[in-house]
């Protein structure tokens, strides 16, 4: 049986068991559930650099918000209040829109 160790998503036992095959799960503890997402966020993150075209990079980042969306509920925040942050900060420092690469600043 191969083994897999890694937070997979609340449906992948139920597609499994669909499959007539055995497999084995645990729930994480909080602390333990954190360090998962953060590990699934990094996976997720490397997938999304592998893509090679529109469909692939949205399905991807489809993924990675997922997660995100789980990482805002961990920490006892909404993705709306995650959302309300990247809009203080666009407006305080600017978004990426002008697509500007800083080359070098003088001391």
């Amino acid at each position: 049986m191969p083994a897999y160790n890694k937070l997979v998503r609340d449906r992948i036992p139920e597609i499994i068991a669909a499959t007539d095959k055995n497999y084995s799960t645990r729930i994480l503890e909080q602390s333990e559930f954190i360090k998962e997402l953060k590990k699934k966020s990094i996976e997720e993150l490397d997938e999304y650099l592998k893509t090679n075209n529109n469909e692939e990079a949205l399905e991807e980042l489809a993924d990675l918000l997922e997660v995100i969306h789980s990482l805002a509920a961990s920490h006892g925040a909404s993705i709306e209040k995650v959302e309300e942050l990247r809009k203080q900060k666009a407006k305080k420092r600017g978004s990426f829109k002008e697509k500007i690469y800083l080359i070098e600043v003088e001391d």
